[in-house]
C-alpha cells in the first residue's frame, strides 16, 4: 500500500489551556478534492498553519509524502511541496498580475542573475504565461493586481501558489467573499486543478463544499467529528446538530 500524501498522527495545537487541534489523525489519499468543514472555532485554520508550518505543533507528526515535517519553517516545507492561500488575500498591488506570479515560479530557481532581465528567463516565462491561463486569468496579466476585482484576486493568489510546483495545494476559503458568478467560475477551476494537483479545501459555503469535494472531513472543537463521502457526511446526525443544521432547515442536505 503506497503511502499517502499527507498523514497526521495524533496532531495537537494548545495555545495555553487551549486546545485549538486536539489529537487529530487525517489522511490525505491522492486524486481526491477533500475538504475540511465545521463551525467557527472548530480547529480547520490552525491544523491548516500546522502542517504548513506558521504554527509549531504541541504534540503529534505531520507526514508528507513519507517525511515527518514537524519542526520545519514555512519557506523549508513550501520547498517540499506544500503551498497555502490565505483568509485574508495576499499579492503585490503595486506589481502586475505577471509579475506576481513571475517572482513566485522563478523562487524554483537557485539562480537570479540580478543584471538578466526577467523576459529572458523563458522557461519561467512559458510556466506563468500557462498558469495565468489554468486559472483563468491571462487576459489581465499586464494589469496591477490592486486594481482587480475581488474573485480575481483569489484567482490570482492560487496561481502564485501553483507557481511553486506545489505536490500539496492548501485553499482557506477561496470563494470567500465572492459573487455567484465568480463562485462557480473559481470552483470550476479548482476541481480542475484537482484533477493534477492534491487539493485540501476550507470552505464555509455548503453548496460549494458538497458539489465539489469529493471526502469531507467535519471538525468540531479541535477534533474530527466524521469523514466521507459528501452524501454520508450530509445525513450524519452529529455533523447536522454541530453544523450544519437538521435536514428539514438545510435543503442542501437534501440536494
Amino acid at each position: 500500500m503506497s503511502e499517502p500524501v499527507l498523514r497526521t498522527a495524533g496532531l495537537t495545537k494548545s495555545f495555553g489551556g487551549l486546545i485549538a487541534v486536539n489529537n487529530v489523525d487525517f489522511t490525505l489519499e491522492g486524486g481526491k478534492l477533500h475538504a475540511i468543514i465545521g463551525p467557527n472555532g472548530a480547529g480547520k485554520t490552525t491544523f491548516f498553519n500546522v502542517v504548513s508550518g506558521f504554527l509549531s505543533a504541541t504534540a503529534g507528526r505531520v507526514i508528507f509524502q513519507g517525511r515527518d515535517i514537524v519542526g520545519l519553517k514555512p519557506h523549508q516545507i513550501s520547498q517540499l511541496g506544500i503551498a497555502r492561500t490565505l483568509q485574508v488575500k495576499s499579492v503585490f498591488n503595486g506589481l502586475t498580475v505577471y509579475d506576481n506570479v513571475w517572482i513566485a515560479a522563478q523562487s524554483r530557481s537557485r539562480f537570479l542573475h540580478p543584471f538578466r532581465p526577467a523576459k529572458s528567463y523563458k522557461e519561467t516565462a512559458r510556466r506563468v504565461e500557462q498558469i495565468l491561463d489554468e486559472v483563468g486569468i491571462a487576459n489581465h496579466a499586464q494589469e496591477l493586481a490592486g486594481n482587480l476585482s475581488y474573485g480575481d484576486v483569489a484567482l490570482l493568489e492560487i496561481a502564485i501558489a501553483l507557481a511553486t510546483e506545489p505536490r500539496l495545494l492548501l485553499l482557506d476559503e477561496p470563494v470567500s467573499g465572492m459573487s455567484p458568478a465568480e463562485t462557480e467560475r473559481t470552483v470550476a477551476i479548482i476541481r480542475d486543478l484537482a484533477k493534477r494537483v492534491n487539493v485540501i479545501l476550507i470552505e464555509h459555503d455548503m453548496e460549494v463544499v458538497f458539489g465539489a469535494a469529493d471526502v469531507i472531513t467535519v471538525m468540531n472543537q479541535g477534533m474530527i467529528l466524521c469523514e466521507g463521502p459528501p452524501e454520508t457526511v450530509a445525513k450524519d446526525p452529529r455533523v447536522q446538530e454541530a453544523y450544519l443544521g437538521t435536514p428539514e432547515d438545510d435543503e442542501m442536505v437534501h440536494a
